[in-house]
């Protein structure tokens, strides 16, 4: 096993006290949004692991007997991929870590976002490569063939949106705002079935001429602020992002208020957005993302018209199912991660973690000791598949991992 060396994104809607609380470092006074662990190329974890050599027969491996360097764990699983994932991680994905681990600290709303199913993001990624757009465009819709499905679970108190509501409920607060321009949306949220209520809605309002919508949205915002309650978050929204339509579709979504230790699963087709708090968040190692407001980014409203789902759901808050191990799952029905949670008492027996998977270990609560290793608050460890490892300690260990139905 090794202990990771992560880098922390410093986005703009980042917290700037969240992460350096949990890891008991100083605050830089800049955002730190999310730290990520992992092997996604856009920044792998590190790991200070000596190389090996051959001997001149070519058959003979032998440790390097100079002091370990860091070196990215992308380059460690490209060297022997098999030994570092498994053979079935392998076969079933490639010689690529599947997943994405993150602390996720948001301290303003992020952007509306919606993620493509598999076969979405493979045939608009072979679309985009065959008309030849580059992959770092700003209007590139799909960065690579992958699905993005993820799961936020809370470490405190977590603001969100998820999934459609119904269109009578937002045809409600939209009404209680007392804004003749939004009437329209209000009688067409009212008229139709619930599908094409929701589809013509935001299609109205994506589509709309950002200046004519500029007095709208800053209406709303007044009265939102005016009336508090059910309507703050849409105010704290508006006031992070003034005049943006994103800010109405916001109101067609679901306002959700995790605890500590519940979850959120985001599939595809799902819209949503994070707004405040700090949590653990995995998903499948894609970077394919359709916004859909509060953002200045790029929005494809026709393809995102295509991927979002419109139904209107109730948000499926998830809590942890307890195991005989003591090992605690957040189920979810995606095949690239899985994400459990053990809570470890002083003097209790180990917890034994010992996987045919790759595994990212992370500590956010207590100390914790994996093997002869010890992990504070927001440290972490990868451990390769089928190394035999145990956990004791006190306190809350969170282990990332590939789902077992696939090996």
């Amino acid at each position: 096993m090794d202990r990771l060396s992560n880098t922390v994104r410093p986005y703009a809607w980042g917290s700037t006290t969240a992460i350096p609380a949990l890891l008991g470092t100083a605050p830089t006074g800049e955002p730190q949004a999310e730290m990520w662990m992992g092997a996604h190329p856009g920044a792998p974890s590190r790991i200070a692991r000596p190389k090996s050599t051959t001997d001149t027969t070519g058959t003979t491996e032998i440790a390097n007997t100079t002091a370990p360097t860091e070196r990215p764990l992308t380059d460690v699983i490209a060297a022997d991929p098999e030994g570092e994932l498994g053979a079935a991680t392998v076969a079933r994905f490639g010689p690529r870590l599947p997943f994405l681990l993150k602390l996720l600290a948001a301290g303003s709303p992020l952007s509306l976002q919606v993620h493509p199913d598999l076969d979405q993001a493979r045939k608009g990624y072979a679309d985009e490569e065959a008309r030849g757009i580059p992959v770092d465009a700003p209007h590139r819709t799909y960065k690579d063939a992958n699905h993005k499905p993820e799961l936020i679970c809370a470490l405190t108190p977590f603001d969100g949106l998820c999934g459609f509501r119904r269109p009578t409920e937002a045809a409600d607060a939209m009404e209680a705002l007392g804004v003749d321009s939004l009437k329209p949306y209000v009688d067409l949220l009212r008229a139709h079935p619930e599908e094409a209520a929701l589809r013509e809605v935001l299609t109205a309002i994506l589509g709309a001429d950002p200046a004519e919508m500029a007095d709208t949205v800053a209406a709303a915002a007044a009265a939102c602020e005016r009336l508090g309650g059910a309507h703050a978050p849409y105010a704290r929204i508006a006031h992070n992002y003034p005049g943006d339509p994103g800010v109405l579709a916001a109101m067609l979504l679901n306002y959700v208020q995790l605890q500590p230790g519940e979850a959120l699963f985001l599939g595809a087709g799902v819209p949503h957005a994070y707004l405040d708090g700090l949590g653990v968040e995995i998903m499948a190692n894609s970077d394919n993302v359709l916004r859909c407001g509060l953002t200045p980014k790029h929005i494809d409203v026709p393809e995102l018209l295509r991927i979002v789902r419109f139904e209107a759901t109730e948000p499926g808050v998830l809590r942890p199912e307890a195991s005989p191990s003591g090992e605690e799952r957040y189920e979810t029905p995606v095949d690239e991660f899985a994400l459990s949670r053990y809570t470890l008492a002083s003097g209790a027996a180990p917890a034994e973690l010992t996987a045919p998977t790759p595994q990212i270990l992370l500590c956010t609560a207590g100390t914790v000791r994996v093997g002869e290793l010890d992990l504070t608050p927001g440290q972490s460890l990868y451990v390769p598949a089928a190394e035999a490892v145990k956990a004791t300690g006190s306190g809350t260990l969170f282990r990332a991992t590939v789902a077992a139905r696939t090996v």
